[in-house]
């Protein structure tokens, strides 16, 4: 079987959750006897098509001519336009410019497409970006031969919307055993006395009500807040001066042994997402062990389990901080209940067998529907 990875900045993994899902894919794929084309977006150097190998996987490049969201635009047409004349079938991760995928199916391309979160419901975005994305999310939900959602909650949404039954995998996540403490103590950190967000800031992640929360606990214990900060951007600036003295801000930090430690060490894992499926950094908070402090919703409660702490106004998560700080034995539990929760839903073996299943499949139908329009006529 050959399987076409689309929809991502490319592999090895720098960017985000997908491109960290196909770097472990991809090269799990080729283990098992397929090939593996991914596309690649650069930022500089010739325009493309250009073609290498990493790990035995094939990497195809383009750099696009615009930059930001009109530049990643250009990037997914031109793999759509490059992938039609390619062999197998083709995986697209994330729907966001969907719509270019019915050039696929006017070639009858089979079409695997995970439909991400729920991402027009963000708060980000303006009004004709919501726009844009609702359209394709019904677009892909419509277009692909299967849907894959991450989380029973996003397949009861995309059911909602789709001709088609979308099939149920989630994220996945190494366990993380051991982590060096020279990582958090470099940083002025004490292990087991501080909490940890790793999100993006902003609204929709809960960083400003966690930091209020914070802020108001009195302790010696520290609440570190992983993310990229901008100047000039209001609710950045609101989030720094809500800090009390014991808010630490490093920046966004992008080493995998840095971030494995900061989640092994920490008392608990802040979790503030309101909207979404199955976020991977949930996910790698129970692969590392974390007692989890997460929003209160479906989506969260599903992946992080119920013997989680969760809040719903700043005045929860304080309680929750508290609580944490103040009770071991409850904290143990957290801790134990978390590690269970990944063994028995979120391994990487087990979500890259499930792809595995599902794309085989797809290649099996693909077959079938190639034979029969080979079928010789019996007029």
């Amino acid at each position: 079987m050959h399987i076409n990875i689309l929809g991502i900045r490319g592999i090895p993994a720098a960017h985000g959750g997908f491109e960290t899902f196909a770097a472990q894919l991809a090269p799990w794929l080729v283990a098992h006897g397929h090939t593996v084309t991914v596309y690649c977006q650069d930022d500089d150097g010739e325009k493309g098509p250009w073609v290498d190998e990493w790990h035995g996987i094939e990497r195809v490049h383009f750099c696009p001519k615009r930059s930001g969201a009109a530049g990643t635009m250009e990037f997914d047409l031109e793999c759509v336009h490059h992938v039609l004349n390619q062999p197998g079938i083709d995986l697209v991760l994330g729907y966001n410019t969907a719509i270019f995928n019915v050039l696929q199916r006017f070639k009858r391309r089979k079409i695997m497409m995970n439909m991400d979160g729920i991402e027009w419901k963000r708060a980000k975005w303006s009004l004709t970006a919501k726009i844009w994305f609702f359209l394709n999310e019904v677009a892909g939900a419509n277009l692909c031969h299967v849907p894959i959602a991450d989380h029973p909650e996003i397949a009861r949404h995309v059911r909602a919307r789709s001709l088609r039954k979308p099939v149920m995998i989630p994220y996945g996540a190494d366990r993380i055993d051991t982590a060096d403490e020279s990582h958090v103590t470099a940083l002025g950190l004490a292990p087991d006395n501080y909490f940890v967000s790793i999100a993006r800031v902003e609204p929709e992640n809960s960083i400003l009500e966690l930091v209020q929360a914070f802020s108001n606990v009195e302790t010696d214990a520290k609440c570190v807040i992983l993310g990229k900060f901008a100047d000039g951007n209001a609710y950045h600036a609101k989030v720094k001066a809500a800090a009390g003295p014991n808010v630490v801000f490093p920046g966004a930090i992008y080493d995998q042994k840095v971030v494995s430690a900061l989640r092994f060490h920490a008392r608990a894992y802040l979790h503030g997402h309101q909207v979404g499926g199955t976020n991977p950094s949930l996910v790698e908070a129970l692969g590392a062990g974390n007692a989890v402090i997460g929003h209160d919703n479906r989506f969260n409660r599903w992946v992080a389990g119920s013997e989680q702490y969760f809040f719903s106004t700043i005045s929860d998560a304080q309680a929750q901080m508290e609580r944490v700080l103040q009770d071991d034995d409850r904290l143990s539990l957290a801790r134990s209940a978390a590690r269970e929760r990944h063994h028995e839903a979120f391994q990487w073996s087990d979500i890259l067998a499930q792809y595995e299943t599902a794309l085989l499949d797809l290649d099996q139908t693909r077959q079938s529907a190639t034979g029969r329009n080979r079928r010789p006529s019996l007029n």
